[in-house]
C-alpha cells in the first residue's frame, strides 16, 4: 500500500497493485534523462503539461524503480496501466505532485 506521505502512488500495473516512488536517485535520473541541469529545470518541464509517451514511459519507470522494482523503459513500454495512455497520463500527474506538490498546494502553504 502506497504512503503518500512519502511520495509514494499506487497504480494498478498489469493487474496487479503497485507502488511507485521518484525518490532522489530516480529524480537524478529523470535530470539526466531530460537533460535538466536541477530540480527546478526539471519540475519546469513537467509544468508544461506536455509530455510525449516516451516522457511518460520514463517518469514510470523512474517512479517503479524508485520504488525498489527493477524494471527497464523497455519493459515499461510494454506494461498495461489501468486506463490505457489517459490512465499512464494520470498515474505521472499523480506522480509528479506527490513528489514536487501541486500548484495549489505551493500557493496555499507557502514558506
Amino acid at each position: 500500500m502506497a504512503n503518500p506521505r512519502r511520495g509514494e502512488v499506487e497504480a494498478v500495473i498489469d493487474g496487479r497493485p503497485t507502488t511507485l516512488c521518484l525518490t532522489l536517485g530516480a529524480l537524478a535520473e529523470l535530470e539526466a534523462a531530460f537533460g535538466a541541469g536541477d530540480l527546478v529545470e526539471l519540475a519546469g518541464r513537467f509544468e508544461t503539461g506536455r509530455l510525449a509517451a516516451g516522457d511518460l514511459v520514463k517518469v514510470i519507470a523512474a517512479g517503479l524503480r524508485g520504488a525498489g522494482h527493477e524494471v527497464t523503459a523497455t519493459e515499461v513500454a510494454t506494461m498495461r496501466i489501468d486506463g490505457g495512455a489517459a490512465g499512464a497520463a494520470r498515474l505521472v500527474a499523480e506522480l509528479l505532485a506527490a513528489t514536487f506538490g501541486s500548484p495549489g498546494e505551493a500557493a496555499a502553504n507557502p514558506r
